[in-house]
Order: structure tokens, then sequence, then C-alpha cells
């Protein structure tokens, strides 16, 4: 029993991998379960001896793919490069990221079925923007010590500009509108990150 029981959760994470990134990929609804278990290499009747509903399986696909910037963090606290409000920006509104939304932000690919979606991943994907904010406001606390209020306010915007950007630059079919509007983006976030200094200390 432990054995069969050992399979079926691999089996079951095998299934949440596949659809995490085939959500991502092709939308909530652009692929079906007897593809995603044929791209799990199983059959479509042992769908429900896993989940008990598609909705089931959307959150947790969602769960997986959530998180990206946490496990930034905890590569650079295992000695890896460090984690920056310019890096974020960068590495969010990146070609290759905008190329490969299988196994990118999840937010950027999905917001807006999302904002359709159940209840529960609804909240799952709050959590997560909660959390991007928090994080790039503690950055640019730490950076140049600006008052909370003023930090959160500027990772607000960014948090919405980045995943504005990635959208819009998925979206249009003119390759040089889309770079222009990842670089500019990028830009402007990073200029309007950099801390203004009072009027009375200006020289």
């Amino acid at each position: 029993m432990g054995h069969s029981r050992k399979e079926k959760a691999k089996t079951h994470q095998r299934i949440v991998a596949v659809a995490s990134k085939k959500f991502r990929e092709n939308g909530l609804t652009g692929i079906g379960i007897a593809e995603l278990m044929k791209q799990a290499g199983l059959t479509v009747g042992g769908f429900y001896k896993h989940f008990d509903s598609r909705d089931e399986l959307v959150t947790e696909a969602m769960r997986s793919a959530l998180g990206g910037w946490k496990r930034k963090l905890k590569a650079t606290a295992a000695g890896g490069p460090p984690v920056t409000y310019e890096s974020l920006v960068d590495d969010y509104l990146s070609a290759a990221h905008r190329d490969d939304p299988a196994t990118g932000c999840p937010v950027g690919a999905l917001a807006g079925e999302v904002a359709r979606g159940d209840k529960r991943t609804r909240a799952l994907v709050t959590q997560e923007a909660q959390d991007n904010i928090e994080l790039l406001a503690s950055l640019l606390h730490a950076r140049d010590g600006r008052d909370n209020r003023e930090a959160r306010s500027q990772a607000i915007l960014a948090y919405c500009g980045l995943v504005g950007a990635i959208t819009v630059a998925r979206a249009v079919s003119d390759e040089q509108l889309s770079r222009e509007i990842l670089k500019t983006v990028a830009q402007l976030l990073k200029n309007s990150a950099r801390k203004v200094a009072p009027r009375h200390d200006r020289r």
C-alpha cells in the first residue's frame, strides 16, 4: 500500500506539473482534460482518481506555478545572484520571459482568465500579488530608506506595470513594437523608482 500511495502521489504531481505549464501556455480553457492527461502519459479515465473537478486541478496548477520571486530569494540565500528591484524588472520584462509563458509568471499569463475564475484560484493570485508588492516595497525601502508608504506606492505601480507590459508585449504581432514595450516600460519603472532628494536638499 505504501508503494501504491507513493506512486499515486508521483502521478498526481506529474499531472499538476504538466497542467501548470500547459495552462500558462494555452490558457485555462485552451486545453482539455483529455489532452492534459495525454501529455502526462495517462488516460483521461484516471483523472478523477486524482481530482474532484477541473477547477481543483486549476487551483493546484496555479499554486505550483506561483511563488517565482520567492524561489529567487531562496536561491540568493543559497549563494545565488542577489535579488534587486532592478533585476526583477529586467528579468520580468525580458524577451525570454515573453517568449516562454509556460515557465513564466502565471499572473502575467492568466490574469484576465483568473479574474473570471473561482474563488480559490483568485485567492491564490491575490496572495501572490500581495507578496510580490511587499517584496518590491521592501527592496526599495532597503535600497534607499524611503518611507513605507512611498515604497508601497511605487511597488504597486511597478507590479501593475510589469504584468500589463508583458501581457501587451505578448499580444501584439509586431516584434519591434513588442520589444519597444518591454524596453520602455522597464526603463520607466526603474527611472520612477529612483529616489528623488527633497527639494531643500537639491543643489
